[in-house]
């Protein structure tokens, strides 16, 4: 055992005096395994950012709610079908929710109705437009995931009574009232006087689509007295008890649905079920994609590397042909010499895998520092996952040539011009 570690210490020695007299000859030679496990740890990263990414939208849609809608939210190729479908009204949802309350059982909480449209909000000289107004019931704050930063939300009398209050998104609350409270204040929404209740906290943006921050928030009464009782958008929101059992709840929220819309059997349904699992059956293959076209230009990078090490360790064996000539005439064994020109081989890669790990953390740290909000992880793992493909592209890279090497015969090697 001894020996065997003082092999593997003296291998090592010898491996970095070579890289050390030959800097650049041994730059170059891992510059493919740089490219490789940057390719590999840019992958990682991007493959966590998404995932990250898409976490805190499905935070922010409650995976715990499922959406009952006109529409469809991805893939509406049978537009004439949807168009011609029934709007979504308060009485479904009051429909729904005696059922749900008939039904003990049942893995649905309650369901709450929304309805909303673009709108341009104004106060004090200052004004936003295109903030996405959602009238809705009291109920809603026990759906809502964001957290306040000031005030509540409306109450039932206030919902009942339809009054003119409003809770603001943070991004419409600050760019109304810079540098100071909102609270109590009066904006203007179509044409009409609202007292500001409270502000949510900043959320985000659903996987860049559109901003939970640029909205407000309406008692469904004074929504629908301003803004007509169109439904385009209209949808039910409805609270499950057992996120693990989203595929339950979605059946029987769909048989519930068509007991209130009064479908008969084999009927198609006139709604739409939409979720967060929606847009997850849809990141997915993108996810596979980029993991994909990462593993392709990671596997290339690494082969062209590993062929350049290769080959820079047959022509190290070929110029130290005398010397593993003399080592083996002084009574160096085949494992020795085997095990010095693979540690050389690992080393260089090793040392590849280093500079690439840094060159990734320095473009993190520039996004991150750029962008604060933007989805991005480093994570051990993938330190871990680099330096082990670094040492398996050091292996097999360098077995063939340190193999040829540990077998060479010493009085030809001796005689080697």
């Amino acid at each position: 055992m001894k020996r065997i570690l003082y092999e593997l210490i003296e291998s090592v020695r010898i491996a970095m005096a070579q890289i050390r007299a030959n800097k650049m000859r041994s730059a170059l030679t891992a510059l493919g395994v740089v490219i490789g496990i940057v390719a590999v740890t840019l992958m990682g990263t991007a493959i966590a950012g998404i995932n990250i990414g898409f976490d805190r939208s499905l935070a922010m849609l409650g995976e715990d709610v499922l959406y009952v809608d006109k529409w469809p939210w991805t893939g509406a190729e049978d537009w004439w079908n949807y168009a011609n479908r029934p709007s979504l009204r308060p009485e479904d949802a009051v429909k729904l929710n005696r059922i749900i309350a008939a039904s003990p059982d049942s893995q649905l909480a309650f369901a709450v109705f929304a309805d909303g449209r673009s709108a341009s909000i104004k106060s004090n000289g200052n004004s936003v437009s295109g903030v996405w107004t959602q009238g809705t019931g009291a109920a809603y704050g026990r759906i809502l995931t964001a957290d306040f930063t000031e005030g509540r939300l409306f109450n039932e009398t206030e919902d009942e009574s339809a009054r003119q209050v409003v809770v603001l998104g943070y991004d419409v609350a600050q760019a109304l009232f810079p540098g100071r409270s909102p609270l109590g204040a009066t904006v203007t929404i179509h044409g009409q006087p609202f007292q500001v209740v409270g502000v949510l906290a900043r959320q985000g943006s659903f996987l860049g689509l559109f901003s939970f921050d640029n909205q407000m928030v309406l008692p469904l009464g004074a929504y629908r007295k301003y803004f007509g009782v169109r439904d385009d958008y209209a949808e039910i929101q409805v609270k499950i008890k057992d996120k693990t059992r989203l595929d339950e709840a979605r059946e029987e929220l769909t048989g519930f649905m068509r007991r209130v819309r009064g479908q008969i059997p084999g009927e198609r349904d006139n709604f739409n079920i939409n979720g967060g699992a929606i847009f997850k059956e849809k990141l997915d293959p993108i996810k596979r994609g980029i993991a994909f076209a990462g593993l392709f230009v990671t596997g290339l990078s690494l082969f062209v590397g590993a062929i350049g090490i290769m080959n820079i360790t047959f022509v190290s064996v070929r110029e130290r042909t005398k010397e593993i000539g003399t080592r083996k005439a002084l009574g160096a064994r085949r494992r020795t010499v085997l095990l010095q020109f693979l540690i050389e081989a690992v080393s260089i890669c090793v040392l590849g895998g280093a500079v690439g790990l840094g060159f990734t953390y320095i473009l993190f740290a520039v996004v991150r520092g750029a962008m604060p909000s933007f989805p991005i992880e480093f994570s051990p793992l993938l330190v871990v996952v680099s330096m082990l493909v670094s040492i398996a592209t050091g292996i097999l890279s360098g077995i063939i040539p340190a193999w040829g090497a540990s077998r060479l015969d010493p009085v030809v090697a001796l005689r080697y011009e």
